[in-house]
């Protein structure tokens, strides 16, 4: 087993992964960029390197530079989180030959399946159904005419390297083939240096249903059962839930072998997780791969009782899977709410700021992972996600019911968050029913947003700035609780942590 583990990540992820070393008794040593010097997880990893100003590109995707912290710290692994470089194929190759464990899959895994065309073709030729759409990728606006009128519009026309929703045009009518050919092209060169694209058909009100897998280096895979991730928005998933509603035994059963399947076919090893979409007749499709640990593993771990972060970490050690798939037992629902640095009632835009009072719900079937505290900054440099709230319950009721007491009691002052948003989902009807599709956003809040501006006469428009800077006032304020009873924190520990950062610069 590894002795010392360098995390190349940040914020809650890194923090997750710095827990799990911690419980394994593995020194965490993680990096930080400039803006990030006072982070969570630079304050309660082992150790804690710097490496750059504050751009991503200047720090968090420099490959030498975090390669070159590996080596000063004397970490035998490097662990990549999600996002980033988790899911390059040439950082996972750099670690390797500069003698240190990736802990993730191997890197000619995460080539192929990271290139969608290719992935596509490896999973029909193992037999495993895939969403109908070209066979190559699409060089002119003759042939993606072409291949749209055989497969019958609407179709997306999507990045073959990359994900995250970048690079994906809807097409509807033929006239809009050009645009949407030069605009996917032209975010998928800026996204991923790469601006192949291709197209596949446009399904009718899917769900998006992903099967969590692990797979040591001896051959073993098991499946982890599913997740419902079609709560969406813009392709970016915000509510994730496992078991999924629409999924009865005989299909789970299904999907599962299916996802096992396709992890062999792409000689797959660590965690991953295997991505489908399935159809208004509950017939499912092979979407793509996610060759990393995913933002909503731990809804996984909390119905199954598995740490995917300890298993990837072993995996990586060379230690066998310590169980098999009769071995999994699935227990009780759970959900996982993304809560972003966004206003949702000004069209989700990005938030920063100073975090003032910060107060976390808690109580049987919580969950917390998150990289806030009070004081804390929230750069708008990075990914939106600073937190998630999970919750567990016998079933999926109960799961609700705890999410909906639990997003009441969550407050994060300072910052515009998803909470507000999520609120509204769980009282949502539709959702309830367990009725969702990846249109479900758009559907049940797409109106309510349109309806408002137009709507919005000046007397509104006062109100709803009078309500928002007393909100303001509000969330600055810390609860009554907190301003009574909290106290000055001890000057060693303040002093302590200064030295360090000092040390550290």
């Amino acid at each position: 087993m590894f002795t010392r583990i360098l995390i190349a990540n940040r914020g809650e992820i890194a923090v997750r992964i710095i827990r799990a070393c911690r419980e394994m008794g593995i020194v965490s040593a993680t990096v930080f960029s400039e803006i990030d010097r006072k982070a969570l997880h630079v304050r309660l990893a082992d150790e804690a390197y710097p490496i750059g100003a504050s751009p991503a590109s200047e720090s968090y995707l420099d490959m030498r530079k975090i390669v070159a912290a590996a080596g000063r710290c004397g970490a035998q692994a490097v662990h990549p989180g999600y996002g980033f470089l988790a899911e390059n194929p040439e950082f996972a190759g750099l670690v390797e030959s500069e003698g240190f464990v990736f802990i993730g899959p191997p890197p000619g895994a995460i080539r192929l399946l990271g290139d969608k065309i290719e992935a596509r073709k490896t999973m029909r030729a193992a037999g495993i159904p895939i969403v109908p759409g070209s066979e190559a990728q699409i060089e002119s606006e003759e042939q993606a005419a072409a291949v749209s009128e055989t497969l019958g519009y609407p179709v997306l026309i999507k990045a073959a390297a990359g994900g995250g929703g970048k690079g994906i045009r809807i097409v509807r009518k033929k006239e809009e083939i050009r645009a949407a050919l030069d605009i996917a092209s032209s975010e998928a060169r800026s996204a991923f240096a790469d601006s192949r694209v291709y197209i596949e058909k446009y399904l009718d009100r899917p769900r998006h249903v992903e099967v969590q897998i692990l797979a040591d280096r001896y051959g073993a895979v098991v499946n982890l059962g599913e997740r419902e991730c079609s709560i969406q928005r813009r392709y970016q998933k915000m509510i994730e839930e496992s078991p999924s509603p629409v999924v009865d035994e005989p299909m789970r059963r299904r999907l599962g072998e299916t996802a096992v399947a396709a992890a062999r076919a792409a000689d797959y090893v660590n965690a991953g997780t295997m991505e489908f979409l399935v159809d208004k007749d509950r017939d499912f499709y092979f979407l793509e791969s996610n060759t990393r640990l995913q933002v909503e593993h731990p809804v996984s771990e909390l119905v199954t009782g598995i740490d995917i972060v300890k298993e990837q970490i072993k995996i990586a050690a060379g230690e066998r899977l310590s169980f098999g798939q009769g071995d999994v037992r699935r227990q009780g629902a759970a959900l996982e709410c993304r809560i972003n640095a966004e206003d949702p009632d000004n069209d989700f835009l990005p938030s920063c700021g100073t975090v003032g009072s910060y107060l976390e719900p808690a109580g049987p079937g919580v969950r917390v992972d998150s990289g806030l505290y009070e004081g804390c900054e929230i750069p708008l440099l990075y990914d939106p996600i600073v937190a998630k709230l999970i919750t567990w319950g016998t079933d999926r009721g109960e799961a609700i019911r705890r999410m909906v007491r639990s997003l009441a009691e969550y407050r994060i002052a300072g910052v515009a968050t998803s909470v507000p948003f999520h609120r509204k989902v769980m009282a949502n009807p539709r959702f309830l029913s367990g009725d969702l599709s990846t249109h479900f956003i758009e559907e049940e809040f797409g109106r309510e947003a349109q309806d408002a501006r137009r709507t919005g006469d000046e007397s509104t428009q006062v109100a709803a700035i009078v309500s928002a800077w007393v909100d303001y006032r509000e969330r600055k304020k810390p609860p009554a609780a907190c301003r009574e009873t909290r106290a000055e924190e001890s000057k060693w520990k303040t002093e302590g942590r200064q030295r360090g950062l000092r040390q550290l610069s």
